[in-house]
């Protein structure tokens, strides 16, 4: 669909992947400081993970649809990816700077979640631009731009509060109960910003290629296109629509019969939607409308490539830990090792400021190992290094379990920013290779999945481990973190990475 890729130069690839570093900033925000700000305005922590739900749900929707639009999309100006950069710089920029003002906990509940879905539209297809833009030679060495420029959005980002306390003077806690430090306000500011300037800079700096005429073609006649095999599809639509309808009401009468927590809720109406999309596609096909967008959405999600579904796996695991991590070490940090569960008190917010300035380290490791992880994965492979950051992530998080001095925390981050390195890189490196270029945006988006997925097992799961399995004992999701992130470890040696092989045969 596009034309032969040249290799880009130095400063090509950074000012196509610059516009990462103010996403990160959003990112590193939201993630460092939203169970602060909701344990503020009067969360308890049994609930922070219900709370957070928002944020993945709005990426389950919003990244696949953004890749199936951004893949239809040409304007002789703004390109294919462009205009959705734009467009989520401008809304994420106005929702960064509402969360901190949020003034009753479910207002900053909502703004998450437009914040999230706006930060997503940028997100989602500069994932894909790599793979438009780069050979299969250069798209390692692109994800790892990635990977840098969010790392240090994240060091900043993260270190923002600490900055206007200790060079500024500005005091970290609230003047009156119920609100948020100045400190956090001025860091969402300037958060908004520098995701603003800098995605604006990836889309005045960089041009993408033109269709050719073949994939020009296939744009103007997008709307007309229909699957083949559209009976096969529609029988298998149909039977998978009752499978997960009947599983999803299943599960939510065994909820609602055991009296069982609120947020596995989520999981049995997820099923259910599940099985009603699948029969909307049949039921398109049935009419004689398989040109829909929708359909085509179903049945690529149904024939996914083989790899695809291999790192599926990883991701779950993966961003299961990582989930665990973000919603509880502030709670696990300020409880366990600060003593302390009132806002309010000095003991409490020097806690979590440090866990902003944890957070900020693992970003600032992951901008030195992106660094490092093309030069290993050139003498080892993708899956090896990736094995390897995984296993220093999971020893991180399970080693905070064994500390009660704060400073050694600082060591058990730098495990969690390795892996945070091939995180963001290794995965996307050895799926783009298996994905059709004319589907890149869409595949992307629907990748999206096996990290949102886990995400919302984990916001349904987590609270009910959290009070039933360890009694309120916040510390023992950080352990349970690391040893997802361990099998997610073990489980990327099997990946079938077909661009590596592509690499090292030319």
């Amino acid at each position: 669909m596009t034309q032969h890729k040249p290799r880009l130069s130095f400063w090509q690839i950074w000012n196509m992947s610059f516009g990462f570093l103010g996403i990160q900033f959003g990112f590193a925000l939201q993630n460092a400081n939203t169970s602060r700000i909701f344990e503020t305005l009067g969360a308890d922590t049994a609930s922070l993970a219900l709370y957070w739900l928002a944020a993945p749900l709005t990426g389950l929707i919003v990244q696949p649809l953004v890749g199936y639009y951004s893949d239809r999309t040409w304007h002789a100006t703004w390109g294919r990816r462009r205009p959705f950069f734009a467009v989520g710089a401008v809304l994420a920029s106005i929702t960064l700077c509402l969360m901190p003002n949020s003034p009753t906990l479910w207002m900053a509940v909502g703004v998450l979640w437009i914040m999230d879905a706006s930060i997503n539209i940028s997100m989602e297809p500069f994932r894909a631009f790599v793979g438009d833009l780069l050979p299969p030679s250069q798209r390692t060495a692109g994800f790892a731009m990635q990977s840098f420029f969010i790392g240090i959005g994240g060091v900043v980002a993260s270190f923002l509060p600490s900055i206007f306390t200790n060079w500024i003077g500005i005091s970290n806690v609230p003047s009156v109960a119920g609100t948020l430090p100045d400190t956090i306000r001025y860091s969402y500011y300037i958060g908004a910003f520098m995701l603003f300037v800098t995605v604006m800079w990836t889309v005045f700096s960089t041009k993408e290629y033109p269709p050719t005429d073949l994939g020009e073609e296939k744009l103007r006649n997008r709307e007309h296109k229909k699957i083949e095999n559209e009976r096969i599809y529609q029988s298998s639509f149909f039977k998978k629509s009752g499978l997960f309808t009947a599983i999803g009401i299943v599960f939510v009468l065994v909820v609602y019969g055991t009296n069982s927590e609120k947020e596995l809720y989520v999981l049995g109406f997820g099923l259910m939607i599940f099985g009603v999309v699948h029969a909307l596609a049949a039921q398109y096909i049935k009419i004689g409308k398989a040109y829909l967008g929708i359909v085509h959405i179903v049945k690529d999600f149904n024939t996914m490539p083989k790899t695809m579904i291999q790192l599926a796996y990883v991701q779950f695991f993966t961003w299961f830990a990582l989930f665990a991590m973000w919603i509880y070490t502030n709670s696990a940090v300020t409880s366990y090792i600060f003593k302390s569960t009132d806002p309010t008190s000095q003991a409490y917010n020097d806690g979590a400021d440090l866990v902003s300035n944890l957070f900020g380290v693992y970003n600032g490791i992951a901008a030195l190992a992106a660094l490092f992880l093309p030069i290993i994965a050139k003498y080892t492979s993708r899956r090896m290094t990736h094995f390897i950051a995984l296993l220093c992530g999971g020893i991180g998080l399970v080693s905070i379990y064994f500390i009660s001095d704060p400073f050694w925390l600082w060591f058990s981050i730098i495990g969690v920013g390795i892996a945070w390195a091939s995180i963001l890189s290794m995965p996307y490196a050895m799926l783009s290779g298996s994905l059709p270029a004319e589907k890149m945006g869409y595949f992307m988006g629907v990748f999206n999945f096996f990290i949102v997925i886990p995400q919302i097992v984990a916001g349904t799961l987590l609270g009910a481990m959290l009070t039933h399995l360890f009694h309120g004992q916040s510390i023992f999701i950080l352990v349970s973190g690391g040893i997802s992130m361990g099998i997610a470890a073990l489980l990327s040696l099997r990946v079938d990475d077909r661009d590596e092989v592509v690499i090292k045969s030319t």
